[in-house]
Parts: C-alpha cells; sequence; structure tokens
C-alpha cells in the first residue's frame, strides 16, 4: 500500500510540474542587467487608485519617479508650512512594491512657489537670503527620505539650446553659482543618494557644451554629480539618433552616466508658430496637430513603432553608460502630450495605450533582448 501511495504521489507531482504556467518575461525581467526601466506617476496611480496603471507599473517598471507631487510648488503651497501627503504616499509605493525612487526635482525655475525668490514687496531677495531659503528646502526635503530615495534631480532646465543660461529668479540673484550650491546642499543632505541635472534638448550642441562645463566645475570643486539626465520629449524626425549618441558620448567621456528621464515619442505631426487670432486659421490649426482623434492608422502606428525600437536600440547599445530609462505617463491616456499645445490634443506616445494594453513594441523588444540573452 505505501508504495502505491508513492507512486500516486510521485504522478500527481510529475503532472502538476508539467502544467505549470511559464510566466512570460516583462520589460523589467529583461532589461534587469542593462538599465532601470522607470515610470513616472500621478498621485491617481502612486496612492493606489488607478488599478489599471498600478498592474503594469508593478508587471514591467522597476523605478519610478513623480509627476508633480514632489516639485517644490505642490510641497510648499502657502510659505513655511510643507505638505508630504503625496510625497510621502508616492515613496511608500515605491518602498511597498520595491521600486527605485528618484525624486523630481528640487530646483527648478517653474512650479515653483511664487515667494521663493522674493520679499514681502516683491523684490528679489539677497543672494544670502536666497542662499538660506535653498539649503532649507533642499535639506528639509532631502533629509526626509534619507537613504529611501535612490537618487535626486537636484537642478532642472536651467540651461537654454545656444548654451546660456536660462534667466530665471536663481539665476538672476546667484548667477551660475547656484547650481553648485543646490547639488553641494543636496550632497550634505544625503551623502548616499544619487545627484542628477536634469533638462531637454541636449543634443543641442551649445547645451550640451555648457553641460559639459558645468560637469568638470562641479568635479573640480569637490561636489559629486552622478548622472546628466536627458528628457526625451522627442517626435518622429527630431532629434536624430546621431545626435542623441553623440550627447551620449559626451556625457559619458565627462565622467557621468546618462539617464533617460522623460520618455516618449509623439506620432503626430510637430507644432509650428501660428500668429493671428482667425478662428477659421486656429481651427484648421487644431485640425492639422491633431489628426489622429479617433486612433492611429496602421501606417503610422508601425512608424511609430520602428523609431520607438531604434531609440531602444540606442539605450541597449550604450547600456554602459546609461543608468536609467523613464517613460513620462503609464500609459497614452496619462500623456501630458493629450493637451500639448493645445488643449484636448489626442496623442499617443507611450507603451501603453489607453486601455492600458501593451503595444507591440513592448512585445518585440522583450523578444529580442531576450533571444541576445540566450545566444
Amino acid at each position: 500500500m505505501k508504495i502505491v501511495f508513492l507512486l500516486l504521489t510521485a504522478f500527481t507531482l510529475q503532472a502538476c510540474s508539467n502544467n505549470v504556467v511559464k510566466k512570460d518575461p516583462t520589460l523589467k525581467d529583461v532589461l534587469e542587467d542593462k538599465f532601470l526601466i522607470g515610470v513616472a506617476l500621478n498621485t491617481r496611480q502612486s496612492s493606489g487608485r488607478d488599478t489599471a496603471a498600478v498592474r503594469i507599473v508593478q508587471e514591467h517598471f522597476n523605478a519610478i519617479v513623480a509627476e508633480n507631487c514632489m516639485k517644490s510648488g505642490e510641497l510648499l503651497k502657502e510659505k513655511g508650512r510643507y505638505d508630504f501627503t503625496d510625497a510621502d504616499a508616492f515613496v511608500k509605493f515605491g518602498t511597498d512594491n520595491n521600486l527605485a525612487i528618484t525624486g523630481h526635482c528640487l530646483i527648478w525655475h517653474s512650479q515653483l512657489p511664487p515667494w521663493f525668490c522674493v520679499d514681502e514687496n516683491g523684490e528679489n531677495v539677497s543672494p544670502k537670503e536666497l542662499k538660506s531659503r535653498m539649503k532649507d528646502h533642499i535639506s528639509t526635503v532631502v533629509g526626509r527620505y534619507k537613504g529611501v530615495i535612490k537618487g535626486w534631480d537636484v537642478v532642472n532646465e536651467a540651461i537654454l539650446e545656444d548654451g546660456s543660461y536660462r534667466k530665471s529668479k536663481f539665476y538672476e540673484i546667484l548667477g551660475e553659482e547656484f547650481i553648485p550650491l543646490a547639488f553641494q546642499y543636496a550632497q550634505e543632505a544625503d551623502p548616499e543618494a544619487e545627484l542628477y541635472y536634469n533638462d531637454y534638448n541636449e543634443w543641442y550642441p551649445g547645451k550640451r557644451e555648457t553641460v559639459v562645463r558645468l560637469i568638470n566645475t562641479l568635479k573640480e570643486r569637490g561636489i559629486r554629480i552622478d548622472g546628466i539626465g536627458m528628457q526625451a520629449h522627442v517626435g518622429m524626425t527630431n532629434p536624430t539618433i546621431e545626435e542623441y549618441q553623440a550627447t551620449i558620448n559626451d556625457y559619458a567621456n565627462a565622467g557621468v552616466k546618462v539617464l533617460v528621464t522623460e520618455f516618449d515619442l509623439s506620432p503626430l505631426p510637430e507644432p509650428r508658430r501660428m500668429g493671428g487670432a482667425n478662428l477659421a486659421d486656429r481651427e484648421a490649426y487644431r485640425k492639422e496637430i491633431d489628426p489622429y482623434t479617433e486612433g492611429l492608422p496602421e501606417d503610422v502606428k508601425l512608424a511609430w513603432n520602428n523609431r520607438m525600437m531604434d531609440f531602444f536600440h540606442l539605450f541597449l547599445d550604450n547600456s554602459d553608460h546609461m543608468l536609467r530609462v523613464t517613460m513620462w505617463g503609464v500609459s497614452d491616456g496619462d500623456s501630458w502630450k493629450n493637451n500639448f499645445p493645445a488643449r484636448g490634443r489626442t496623442d499617443y506616445p507611450l507603451l501603453f495605450d489607453r486601455d492600458h494594453q501593451p503595444k507591440s513594441v513592448v512585445k518585440q523588444l522583450i523578444s529580442k533582448v531576450s533571444t541576445e540573452e540566450s545566444k
């Protein structure tokens, strides 16, 4: 009887093992040895209310960044009083799901509390006062999440395409020095966190040259900078892959890693300048820049898919220099591009569609990396 029982048990175990459903690999599975694959979350997602998006994040991504809730204007809606409610929920979502968390962003001229750089009369504060406010803000925010947040976008969008500095309040009062100061304060607040400078259109040679000079300045002064974030809000023709490669080369040669921080690829016509107030002209322009309100034609889908794969080929080819690639939104319906440059515009720039289904490029990318790894 004992022999029969053992035989039946062995047969049952073998049958169960034969019926085990093998889990299909996901983006984070195949890219884990290349770079982190990240995504920006809004508060509906980081709070868990958008369950469809949460499922995608848990399945495919291993890194997150907050779309808005950690910007200074969100944290400091009233002078002297921080509200960390949404930021804490975002960080908790990251820790609960074992995700690498990026803080975005500490110093930015936009979404800045209107009082931050001025006194009670609306005049620019003194350099000493602005330094104090910057240090207090950075110390408070970075210190709160010390040891939890992997890295910070310390300064965001401070340099223009021609290589000159943006004439922000920070620059007006402190000049170029505000960037080294911000990095110094962040390093002091959490010596273990990675520190990044983040900007867009860095394939413009003038901007890139200034960023490289900034890297060298920080290093010469013993201030740490670990990576440069390249906001990849790209279109179907600009930038070229060669321009992007040249930018990666320059940053790698300067001794820092590269992060693709805000990746989305719009298949829509690139906006052009339009003057005048003629309503008929405006309606024609709206239709010109919003041509696919009912969905993308198949030929446009294919072209978009190929362009997206070209960028991921580039990232994979440069994986030795790449820390992270982050999509700026979970699915098409979440994207800020739907309202830029005209409210109500319908765009399709992300890896998952409005029904939270993966586009064909997701399977293609997974298959490509899996096949290469098996060779």
